[in-house]
């Protein structure tokens, strides 16, 4: 494992432990779409089915057994808290589930490395997971409602997905036999739909006020 495939790792880790914090500390979850995050534990679901029959390594299977356990929290926290579900922008967060599940779920059947069910399965969580935010982007353009961790929340996602193009980057030319299209191109659509609110995220930083997307 390099340097950068690391700090993506780690970046996406302390995404989610951003977004607990705040659950957990100020007992809400306003400004937070409960659709991208049934979507995230779907994509780690989907991906992670290899903790059944193969071993990589410890920190391989602890990373996954978290990510897991941590999407499958902040979803119980949203639907059954009695306290944080109140908080929660049902009316506005009304991104249907079926535009994109549904496309990535064809696009893998039609795209993929082998026809497998593990195979394709894995293949769909990368096109949806290449996806899944669009709900919460949608939920903080029309609320407006973006407080410093949730602002933070997303940031640090998106440097996740920017840090691991750097990883796919050194380890093309690091390792003769590394290509992985499907992968890399579904990952360079998740950056880009990042990229507007990087922009506002960091002209927001830069005046030291609070985040605003244009709606």
């Amino acid at each position: 494992m390099n340097l950068f495939r690391l700090a993506g790792d780690m970046s996406h880790l302390l995404s989610v432990c951003v977004l607990l914090l705040k659950i957990r500390a100020t007992k809400s979850c306003r400004g937070i779409s409960l659709k991208t995050q049934e979507l995230y534990a779907l994509v780690f679901v989907t991906r992670y089915l290899d903790l059944f029959y193969s071993y990589i390594s410890l920190y391989n299977s602890i990373m996954k057994v978290t990510f897991i356990a941590t999407a499958v929290s902040i979803i119980r926290y949203m639907r059954f808290d009695k306290v944080v579900k109140q908080t929660y922008d049902k009316e506005q967060d009304t991104f249907r589930y079926a535009f994109l599940v549904a496309p990535c779920l064809v696009l893998a059947l039609v795209l993929n490395h082998r026809f497998t069910f593990t195979e394709v399965l894995w293949t769909f969580s990368i096109y949806l997971e290449a996806v899944a935010i669009l709900p919460q982007l949608v939920l903080m353009q029309r609320t407006q409602n973006i407080d410093n961790l949730t602002a933070n929340y997303v940031a640090l996602l998106g440097a996740y997905r920017g840090l691991y193009i750097v990883n796919w980057i050194y380890r093309y030319f690091t390792e003769p036999h590394y290509r992985q299209w499907l992968v890399w191109i579904s990952g360079v659509v998740q950056t880009a739909l990042y990229a507007d609110f990087f922009y506002f995220y960091t002209k927001a930083w830069k005046h030291n006020t609070r985040l605003q997307l244009p709606a």
